[in-house]
């Protein structure tokens, strides 16, 4: 039996998932209302992850990550430009869910395909050891990453961030920062919170200076 490198490991594991059809072919509930058209950024290099929820319709269309204004604000609260948020030897991009998972009745997003945390999440991670620092983008991200220790809500979980990232970093697993959607509909609650602007993205963007420094 012929052992793949790591970096062709990623590259299979990546393509295998480019290539994904089981929410529409084996779906676990109703199938995806359009074809798949998988988005993620891989690396065997990177040493920070982005986990959120799914794509929207701009990356859809795009075939590219966080290609909106999610995305702008989410680089701006990282100190980073697009020249190191698309470089996949500096940092990979893991959402929940791969495709985009169509509308509600009432326009909004559905939640990320069940099948691809099922099949492909634990996976890939393990695939990729090298990751120190993993960005846990919303609910779903959040319930994956930090299981039984997460809060009640999306609010009290952020809150907390300073205990997951102490206890984090007490491990050998990746540093973990939970972090609100930054979606333009979040204003308000960005309002509400001076405290994530103040006292969280201080320490997210030494974070990333360090990680991309170390590249």
């Amino acid at each position: 039996m012929i052992e793949l490198t790591k970096i062709e490991e990623i590259e299979v594991l990546s393509n295998a998932v480019r290539a994904c059809r089981i929410c529409v072919e084996k779906p676990e509930k109703a199938p995806l209302p359009h074809e798949p058209r998988p988005v993620l950024q891989t690396s065997s290099t990177a040493r920070i992850c982005i986990s959120g929820q799914a794509p929207g319709t701009r990356v859809h269309k795009s075939g590219r990550p966080f290609t909106d204004p999610s995305g702008d604000r989410l680089r701006s609260w990282m100190g980073i430009g697009e020249d190191v948020f698309y470089d996949p030897d500096l940092l990979a991009i893991v959402p929940m869910g791969f495709c985009f998972p169509g509308l509600d009745a009432k326009g909004g997003d559905l939640p990320p395909r069940p099948e691809c945390r099922k099949v492909w999440h634990d996976r890939l991670f393990a695939a990729m050891p090298q990751i120190e620092l993993i960005l846990v983008i919303g609910q779903y991200a959040q319930a994956y990453h930090l299981g039984k220790a997460r809060k009640g809500s999306l609010t009290e979980t952020v809150a907390a961030w300073q205990t997951y990232f102490q206890e984090s970093g007490r491990s050998d697993r990746p540093l973990v920062l939970p972090l609100p959607h930054p979606s333009w509909r979040n204003n308000s609650w960005l309002k509400k919170n001076p405290w994530f602007e103040a006292e969280l993205l201080p320490v997210l963007q030494k974070e990333i200076a360090r990680l991309v420094s170390r590249a």
